[in-house]
């Protein structure tokens, strides 16, 4: 599945066109690689998101399309999460 999609069914970003310009920003990182919106997310991936305030580090448990669309499918493991300074780099 698509990252940027990915991003959106999983909940971890509301809409599908802030996920691709955060991705183009390089504020998501894919197993520790800046990536493209349309990078291939698979099971026991690592996706590293900088919020505003925050770096969020997730592993993928489930990159299946038809599952994630469910309401209580369990998409993502939470690994760190850090908090960031305005005036610090988050990568």
């Amino acid at each position: 599945m698509r990252l940027d999609k990915f991003l959106k069914l999983a909940r971890l970003i509301k809409r599908r066109t802030v996920a691709q310009e955060m991705i183009e920003l390089g504020a998501v990182r894919l197993n520790g690689r800046e990536c493209k919106p349309s990078s291939e997310v698979r099971e026991n991936d690592i996706i590293e998101t900088a919020y505003i305030n925050r770096v969020l580090k997730v592993k993928v448990l489930c990159a299946d399309e038809a599952m994630l669309k469910r309401p209580k499918t369990i998409s993502w493991e939470q690994i760190e999460e850090r908090p960031v300074k305005p005036d610090e780099k988050p990568f």
